[in-house]
């Protein structure tokens, strides 16, 4: 698989060019691989923000609508009891079936 790849040309400050010629000195790799994996970087990192302030968005409108407040809590609550069933299965109960009673040993040992 060929990556094609576009030319741009940018302008940095005196400043920003020697950090940059340091840091890829320092890694050993060229200037043009830096500056990619520092805009990848930027650019996941404000597409993360930008979910997740729609995400709050989103729950702040759950959050003030009653009726879908209230749907949001069936829908977790089903999905608790699914998950409760797997952790049944996982454990080698029957989905369910009581908890063993508790002892002085810890479980995880």
């Amino acid at each position: 698989m060929v990556n094609h790849m576009s030319a741009i040309s940018l302008r940095l400050p005196e400043e920003i060019e020697t950090r940059l010629a340091e840091e890829a000195r320092a890694e050993g790799r060229p200037r043009s691989e830096v500056i990619r994996e520092a805009i990848a970087e930027y650019l996941t990192r404000h597409e993360r923000e930008r979910y997740m302030t729609r995400m709050v968005e989103a729950a702040r409108a759950i959050a003030e609508d009653p009726a879908a407040g209230a749907e949001t809590k069936a829908l977790a609550e089903e999905a608790i009891e699914s998950g409760n069933e797997a952790m049944d299965s996982a454990e080698g109960r029957q989905p369910g079936a009581p908890w063993p009673k508790e002892s002085d040993e810890n479980w995880w040992r």
